[in-house]
């Protein structure tokens, strides 16, 4: 109990020395005291707005404090040194794996390092090989294969048409259009790549050449051709801008959703690293998705090419498509596309069921 009172005693006696050195008339504080208001020049960039905020309040304590005793023999420019590594560190802690970006939202102006964008690639490729199969998934949507209701079929080809960036009405129409009219000369030009035959190329101009040469250029067909497809064209239905409100509709209603995810995406990540996870993976699946349909579908005008009174729907089907062989893990991730013949004769046929179909008839094996 006497130390106790000893206790308070000792505080009041150096309160009443504190304050009787406030009041001599020399007394001069080394920095703003805790009742002063610290003004911060906005102009300046955020770092060293922290760092000005930092040597402010380290020097705004008490006089002959113990902090001051102790670095009483360090000096002013050791204080300085000491809050720029205190800011330092706290700018350090905050990093992100993507690099120093400008985001908005939470993360905003949190510093990040570059050293980690390469992982983004390495996560592309899988991620576009799962994209490559949710596509798939949603194209026996589209013929009603997968499920046996239609309802089923369309919600699920709805919401994979967000990650595939593909409207999933307007694409069901132009899809079935091309099953339709698959190798008939007198039908191209929607769902399909431009092919000509050999008697239509020469008959065209020398420029008129030089740019079909340039459409089917591997770079421009699985490069730019995909991008373009993929992140710009499907904004809008091309080729059906006068069919009616139903593919205006559905093309309308997925840029909503998908504008409504990227905004929202963009403000928790920021929009670096949003570019840097999804673009690549979508511009991987859509040339691995664009190579698949080249390969499997576009030879039917070369083997099969035929006007409307010569041309057949099953002849087209069977000769006109590829039976594309792939590796067992390949075969999974495409979803056994590559039995496109067997697929074209009977798209109700879903493709989980397509591998069973060709060891029935083992004719269609090519």
């Amino acid at each position: 109990m006497s130390g106790l009172r000893l206790n308070r005693f000792s505080r009041t006696l150096m309160s009443a020395k504190t304050q009787k050195k406030r009041d001599h008339p020399t007394f001069a504080p080394r920095g703003p005291s805790l009742t002063q208001s610290v003004t911060f020049n906005t102009d300046r960039p955020p770092e060293e707005t922290k760092r000005k905020w930092i040597r402010s309040w380290t020097t705004a304590r008490a006089p002959h404090s113990p902090l001051d005793r102790s670095m009483r023999g360090i000096g002013h420019k050791s204080s300085r040194d000491i809050a720029n590594r205190v800011t330092d560190a706290a700018s350090s802690r905050s990093q992100s794996p993507w690099g120093r970006s400008s985001c908005s939202g939470p993360w905003r102006g949190r510093p990040t390092n570059s050293a980690y964008w390469w992982l983004s690639l390495l996560i592309a490729v899988p991620a576009a090989g799962f994209l490559v199969r949710a596509f798939m998934i949603q194209h026996d949507c589209g013929h009603g294969a997968f499920f046996r209701r239609r309802a089923a079929n369309d919600w699920v080809g709805r919401v994979i048409g967000i990650l595939t960036l593909t409207p999933y009405g307007f694409w069901r129409r132009a899809h079935a259009a091309h099953h339709a009219s698959s190798g008939n000369l007198d039908q191209r030009g929607l769902g399909d790549i431009d092919t000509l035959t050999v008697r239509e190329y020469l008959a065209r101009s020398k420029w008129s050449r030089f740019c079909y040469r340039l459409y089917r250029h591997p770079v421009v067909l699985f490069g730019i051709g995909p991008a373009y497809l993929f992140i710009l064209r499907q904004r809008l239905p091309v080729g059906m801008l006068r069919a009616g409100w139903q593919p205006w509709l559905s093309t309308m209603a997925t840029n909503l959703v998908l504008a409504t995810v990227v905004a929202t995406l963009i403000y928790f990540v920021g929009i670096v690293p949003l570019l840097l996870v999804h673009l690549p993976t979508t511009l991987i699946a859509g040339s691995i998705g664009v190579w698949l349909f080249f390969t499997c579908s576009t030879s039917s005008i070369r083997r099969s090419g035929a006007r409307n009174p010569e041309w057949t729907f099953h002849e087209a089907a069977l000769y006109g498509s590829s039976h594309y062989h792939l590796p067992a893990v390949l075969r999974w991730f495409t979803a056994n596309i590559g039995m496109h013949h067997i697929h074209h004769l009977c798209s109700r046929i879903p493709y989980y069921r397509l591998p069973r179909a060709l060891r029935d008839y083992p004719n269609f094996t090519a």
